[in-house]
């Protein structure tokens, strides 16, 4: 590619969409369970256990931000996700111990992400 073109290409206006909260959360959520779901059909124990951290670490600040009393979400939703950071917690220690499956945190995301997909009201 010659000088011309390398310019031309810096300087076109940029036709990316305008990221929305709503969007951005929808993204990690569902970068998340893809690595979690590919892991766990695979049978690949260490991928899975990155992958439940990452999602372990989505949860917590989730449900710190939901606890937090300046949050405008109302307080019936704030209280579930709440419980369901705290549920991912637990459930976590319990999928690394190979006590549970990760399926119910995979159901929990997909859950999310259906919510985030609509459009708000």
């Amino acid at each position: 590619m010659n000088a011309y073109a390398q310019a031309q290409r810096a300087y076109s206006p940029v036709n990316s969409p305008t990221r929305t909260p709503r969007s951005t959360e929808y993204e990690v959520i569902a970068r998340i369970s893809h690595r979690l779901r590919a892991a766990v059909k695979a049978g690949d124990f260490p991928a899975m256990a990155e992958a439940l951290y990452e999602n372990n670490k989505l949860w917590t600040a989730l449900g710190i931000d939901a606890a937090n009393p300046d949050n405008l979400l109302p307080d019936e939703l704030r209280a579930r996700i709440v419980y369901l950071a705290d549920f991912t917690r637990q459930h976590t220690s319990k999928v690394l111990q190979k006590k549970e499956s990760a399926v119910p945190l995979l159901e929990i995301n997909a859950a999310i992400l259906k919510g985030l997909k609509q459009e708000p009201v």
